[in-house]
This record gives C-alpha cells, sequence and structure tokens, in this order.
C-alpha cells in the first residue's frame, strides 16, 4: 500500500485509517455470523424459513432506522464521535443476547440484533465516508475498496465462528425429530442450543468496548467536521437531484439484497443438495458452510485483485463487467438442479459481488463533500435492501417445489433480477467515472 492513498495536503492518516478500517472487519464479523443464524433459529424455535428471516429484517431493519440519525449526529459532532456511538450500540446489542437468552423466547434476540445492527447504522454512515475524506479525491474509491477489502476478513472469522463454535455445537437432532419432542424435551434441548448460540456475541461484545476506548484515546482528523448546520431537506433535495447518487441509492438496495440472499440461503441450496445425496441434515448445513467460507475467501481475494485493476478501469466500467459475470453463475445456480455445480457458480458469485459495495458507494459520493455525511446515510438506508428481499426468497423456498424444480433453487431468480439493475447502473456510470 502506498502511503500516498492515505495522505493528504502531505498529512499521513495512516493509524486513523488503520483503526477505522479494523471497524470494517468488525461489523463484518456481526454480518456473517448472523447469516448463518436463520437456520439456527428456525432450527432451535422450530419455525419455518420464512419466520427465521425475521433475523434479517430485524438486523437490516436497524441500519434503515438509523441511517439519517447518524448523518445528523456526525453533521453535529464529529465521524469520531458517530463510530464511538456506533461501537458502544453493537456492543450493547451483543450484550443483550444474554438476557434475552434468559427470557428462552425468539422475539427479544431480534430486538438485541436491531440494538447491535442501530450501532453498525452509525459505523457505517461514518467510516465510509470518513475513509473516503482520507486522502485526495482523486484516489478516493480506491481508499475505501482498500478499507472494505477488509471488510471479508471479518466475514470470514464470523463464518468461522458460526460453523465451528454455534452450527457444530447445536444439538444434533435434525428438524423432523425436533417437531416429534414433547414440550419438556423441547425447552431442555433449546436452552442447551441459545446457550452455545449467545457465547460468541458476549466474547465479541467485550471485544468491541476495548476498542472503543481505544479509539477514544487515539487522536483523529477532523477531515469534512467543519459544518455543523443540519439543513435536512435542502440538502436531500440537493443529493438527490445528482443522476449518480439517486440511481446509486437504488442500485445499492438490490446489491444488499443480492448479497444477503446468496450469503444466507448458501446453506439452504446446500442442505437441500447434499441432503437429496444421502446425507444428514447437519452434516449438509455444515457442508453448506464450508462452502459459504470458501465464498467469502473468494470474496476476499476478489477484492483486493479489484482494488489493483480499478488504477486502471474506471470504476463503473468494471462494475458492470463484474454484474454480468454474476447474471451468468446466477443463472447457473438456478438450473443446476440438484448438481455440485450449482454450489460452485453460487460461490463464484462472491467473486463478482466482492467489488460492488464500496464502488456503487464511491461513484454515488462523488463530488458531495459535506453533503457526503447525509449522502452516505441514504446509501447506509439502501442497505434495507438485505432485510426486505430475503424473506421474499424465504416464502419461495417455503412453496418447496415450482415449475417442477425445487423451489430453492427457483428462489435465486431475485438475485438475478438485482444483479440487472446494477448491470443498468454500471453501464450508466462507466464513462462518468
Amino acid at each position: 500500500m502506498k502511503i500516498s492513498i492515505v495522505s493528504k495536503d502531505g498529512v499521513s492518516y495512516l493509524l486513523p485509517f488503520i483503526l477505522i478500517t479494523t471497524c470494517f472487519a468488525l461489523w463484518g464479523f456481526a454480518n456473517d455470523i448472523t447469516n448463518p443464524m436463520v437456520k439456527a433459529f428456525s432450527k432451535i424455535f422450530r419455525m419455518s424459513v420464512t419466520d427465521g428471516t425475521l433475523v434479517q429484517v430485524a438486523f437490516y431493519g436497524g441500519y434503515f432506522a438509523m441511517a439519517f440519525p447518524a448523518a445528523m449526529f456526525i453533521r453535529k459532532y464529529t465521524y469520531k464521535a458517530g463510530v464511538l456511538l456506533g461501537l458502544g450500540l453493537y456492543a450493547l446489542g451483543a450484550l443483550a443476547f444474554f438476557p434475552a437468552k434468559l427470557t428462552g423466547n425468539y422475539y427479544p434476540f431480534l430486538l438485541a440484533y436491531f440494538i447491535m445492527t442501530c450501532g453498525l447504522s452509525f459505523l457505517e454512515t461514518s467510516c465510509n465516508p470518513y475513509i473516503l475524506s482520507m486522502g485526495s479525491e482523486e484516489t478516493a474509491t480506491r481508499r475505501l475498496n482498500l478499507a472494505q477489502a477488509f471488510n471479508p476478513i471479518g466475514s470470514l472469522l464470523g463464518m468461522y465462528v458460526a460453523m465451528n463454535f454455534i452450527q457444530n455445537k447445536l444439538h444434533p437432532l435434525d428438524t423432523a425429530e425436533r417437531a416429534q419432542l414433547s414440550h419438556a424435551e423441547f425447552e431442555a434441548i433449546r436452552d442447551y442450543d441459545l446457550s452455545v448460540l449467545i457465547a460468541p456475541y458476549l466474547i465479541i461484545g467485550v471485544v468491541i468496548l476495548v476498542m472503543l476506548l481505544v479509539i477514544r484515546s487515539t487522536p483523529m482528523p477532523r477531515n469534512s467536521d467543519t459544518s455543523k448546520s443540519i439543513d435536512f431537506i435542502p440538502t436531500l433535495k440537493r443529493i438527490f437531484s445528482k443522476r449518480h447518487y439517486k440511481y446509486g441509492v437504488v442500485a445499492q438496495f438490490f446489491y444488499v439484497g443480492a448479497q444477503i440472499m446468496c450469503w444466507t440461503f448458501i446453506i439452504q441450496y446446500g442442505t437441500h443438495l447434499f441432503t437429496s445425496q444421502g446425507m444428514e441434515e447437519q452434516a449438509a448445513e455444515v457442508l453448506s458452510q464450508k462452502y459459504n467460507i470458501i465464498a467469502m475467501v473468494i470474496f476476499c481475494v476478489s477484492r483486493f485483485i479489484c482494488t489493483f485493476i480499478l488504477k486502471y478501469v474506471k470504476p463503473g466500467r468494471l462494475l458492470m463487467v463484474l454484474a454480468v459475470a454474476a447474471l451468468v453463475l446466477t443463472a447457473g445456480v438456478i438450473f443446476c438442479v440438484e448438481s455440485v455445480w450449482g454450489m460452485y457458480c453460487l460461490v463464484g458469485v462472491s467473486a463478482c459481488m466482492s467489488l460492488m459495495f464500496p464502488t456503487i458507494y464511491g461513484i454515488a459520493l462523488k463530488g458531495m463533500g459535506d453533503d457526503a455525511k447525509f449522502g452516505a446515510a441514504g446509501l447506509i438506508m439502501a442497505i434495507l435492501g438485505g432485510s426486505v428481499l430475503p424473506p421474499v426468497q424465504a416464502a419461495i423456498i417455503d412453496c418447496k417445489e415450482l415449475f417442477g424444480m425445487p423451489a430453492v433453487n427457483v428462489s435465486f431468480i431475485l438475485p438475478f433480477i438485482c444483479f440487472v439493475v446494477i448491470v443498468i447502473y454500471g453501464y450508466h456510470m462507466r464513462r462518468a467515472v
């Protein structure tokens, strides 16, 4: 990494860049320890896939609810203050898993997820534009891609913890067997499984508190923190008058929906595939999570590669090319029925997705100046796509079979449509930036 990427007017922002980039890994951990929990909660509480996706509704709903309040907060105070408040809410939500477990009920966990992601919303609304401001505008998209490259490292850790310290340690009874349990037997197994599930969340809550103290005691730059006025409506009118921004919000909504669907329902896709080949349900779930980890490794490596390629190719053009590749692979996921090649295609989609979030983000905020604080909020609110679209896919999966095909295969028509939207955005932005 060249220091020039993280310097401006002769001032180096290397240490602040490292600390804020660490936050990218921390929210990556939260995102990807959570995706497998849709299946885990469905099993623990004997619910449908659709009910299980309330985890994603609560999780990504927090992003939506808190994005503009976060923007107003950092406009009035500083990016650093936004980061600190975000870390505090993240820790509070994670630690709230303990009282949620004591209730033995599903819904307090949803509240804990919501609080946690209100914190993540503050973090993303603060950290993304903060990174953009830590250097020249010419290198802003590359700088954000570099910082975002550490997000999947946290995601990989989250997936690893989910597989080895949650999924592998849950009671081995499968969904069908749990349905036959008496009420007392169900409660005993539920309480055991919830004790397993909450442990990693309590540990990460403590880690987040330590990180909060480190950033609190470190001097941080005040880039773009000069304006304290909150001209909410005029600012919204100004930023949404910019074509590259308003369509960027739409593209981001569909991108996040596609990402969450591909990473959440790889478990259902793999479980259906491998159980159809005679594997037991828990073993199929664990094997599917291994494929999910491989997908995240590919995602991580691809992001570093794409960051390098952006030195030579315009962001919009590269975004369009990768979205087209994602379309082809998603078609393979749909039509490779009960074939491991469908799983290979689903893993390959992650290589295409690696560039998308930070590149859409960077294109949309280009030239925003201090308006980037509110512009960032709109893009973080677009993460609502991860709350709205997965339940629709889950409802399709619950149909079991559609058009003579497994419903889990048919359900990937939704990510396919999402990538169509991103192709269109990349096409229109291929020369603009």
